[in-house]
């Protein structure tokens, strides 16, 4: 009869699932499934590369279970594996350099002009460029810090704190198209 592992604390689940106890760590995943892909989908993963990849996340995450020493959460520790794999591939498209301004994307034009609409987070990543998209994934999304989003770039960390600073600008006009200044109810 299988244990009941349902109540138990991610960290609980992780030091099951070290010992070998396939129970645990299913239960960590269906716990985090849907965080993982949808931060690969804020990164820019179509969505069967963001099923690929967390699927790929969750197979490395069981295989390095043991390393897992509780000093962040089990959700940022497996986001960040999936992070890196996004990284990955998307260094290794040779389409996008990270070093080069990429232009607006299309459609971000016709939402300048929808005056109190309010676009969702997912809706406004795609607006971002494809660097800009996945410096904010890291750093917001993954929880990295600028200089740990740096390493796994390969990039100047300047570069990424540019990429961030101006992500989060477009997000912020986008998500608040008033910029904080709102009329007074008086």
């Amino acid at each position: 009869m299988r244990e009941d592992h349902s109540q138990r604390a991610d960290t609980e689940l992780a030091v099951l699932a070290s010992r070998g106890e396939e129970g645990a760590f299913n239960l960590l995943m269906r716990r985090h499934a849907s965080r993982v892909r949808a931060l690969l989908r804020r990164m820019g993963a179509q969505p069967a590369l963001a099923d690929d990849l967390s699927q790929d996340a969750f197979l490395a995450a069981w295989q390095s279970i043991g390393t897992f020493r509780g000093e962040s959460s089990f959700g940022t520790w497996i986001c960040r594996i999936a992070a890196r794999l996004y990284v990955k591939r998307w260094r290794y498209d040779a389409r996008h350099v990270l070093m080069a301004e990429t232009p607006e994307p299309e459609g971000a034009a016709s939402h300048e002009g929808a005056s109190n609409a309010r676009l969702d987070l997912d809706e406004a990543m795609v607006l971002l460029s494809a660097a800009e998209r996945l410096c904010v994934s890291l750093c917001h999304g993954a929880g990295m810090s600028h200089s740990e989003a740096a390493e796994v770039l390969k990039s100047p960390l300047g570069t990424v704190k540019s990429h961030v600073k101006r992500g989060l600008d477009k997000l912020k006009v986008h998500l608040d198209p008033q910029g904080g200044r709102h009329a007074d109810a008086g």
